[in-house]
């Protein structure tokens, strides 16, 4: 019965959302909105999204100290893959400031209680492997031009990379195979995670509504696509500092693109279970890390 409801949600006979066509200026007020989210929450922002310039400057760290050099883009890159998935906590921020409620930091971490959280984990789960197929994709395509020899060092890396036959092949492939996993994460998670926030539908139904609105919306959602690439690079220029608000403006306004693309109803909302305040045993680790733990 616990599956099921991670993949189907409140109910069998859950309708299909209702998916709008929206425009540029949809896009343009998303953003807006979620500007002045982060206006209203920006220490709660900054504070989900610190890790994201530690992140970065430890896999820089990583990447120039060890052979995994030639992964640092593909692992700078790829973290917007799972980025829906570090989004959560300021969608339900949005959530909550949007229906009047307190939006304590604390409450980003309300999602776990939710009866959501099942749907949640599995398309949290495919969009790890997503980012795994990627970082498999990257590293087969630099074997392919450049063989299994780690570069000798960054400055040889870079002048392989930048002056070389093989180089250019390794930027433009890598770059062109990026963008298609970028272009299935989208489709799969635009919709999906605000969605199973908002409703009890299930990953199934969250993330074929994600799709058809992909689908039914194809030019606006890939110049929503580009604003966020292009945000993310301008974020990721003074050493990722700059992703500790890119991101939060992002996350937020996530939210508002997915309330202009999902018409609201009746649907079944999520409940929440009380927060357990009793101390657990050692010996329930790792098993009280999943939704269906008891």
């Amino acid at each position: 019965m616990t599956h099921s409801h991670i993949i189907l949600g409140a109910g069998i006979s859950t309708a299909e959302p209702q998916v709008r066509r929206i425009g540029f200026a949809d896009i343009k007020d998303a953003l807006r909105l979620g500007a002045r989210d982060f206006q209203a929450m920006p220490t709660h922002a900054m504070f989900l999204c610190l890790i994201y310039p530690i992140v970065g400057l430890l896999t820089a760290r990583l990447a120039f100290g060890y052979a995994v050099l030639p992964l640092l883009y593909p692992l700078a890159t790829g973290f917007a893959l799972i980025g829906p998935v570090a989004g959560l906590g300021l969608y339900e921020l949005s959530r909550r400031r949007e229906a009047g409620l307190d939006n304590s930091a604390s409450h980003a971490f309300d999602v776990l209680r939710s009866s959501s959280i099942g749907g949640i984990v599995a398309l949290a789960l495919l969009l790890a492997l997503v980012f795994a197929l990627w970082m498999a994709a990257a590293n087969a395509i630099y074997i392919a031009d450049f063989g299994y020899a780690p570069p000798a060092s960054p400055t040889a890396f870079l002048h392989d990379v930048f002056t070389t036959a093989a180089g250019w092949h390794l930027i433009v492939a890598g770059n062109l195979v990026g963008l298609v996993f970028a272009i299935v994460v989208l489709t799969i998670s635009v919709v999906s995670f605000p969605l199973l926030l908002d409703r009890d539908v299930g990953a199934a139904l969250a993330l074929v509504t994600s799709i058809r609105a992909v689908a039914k919306n194809p030019m606006t959602m890939a110049l929503w696509g580009l604003i966020v690439a292009a945000l993310l690079v301008v974020g990721s220029l003074p050493l990722f500092v700059g992703l500790t608000v890119v991101v939060p403006i992002l996350g937020h306004a996530t939210w508002h693109l997915y309330r202009k693309l999902v018409v609201a109803d009746d649907s079944p909302r999520p409940t929440y279970r009380a927060d357990d305040k009793t101390r657990r045993s050692a010996a329930d680790f790792p098993a009280v890390l999943f939704p269906w733990a008891k």
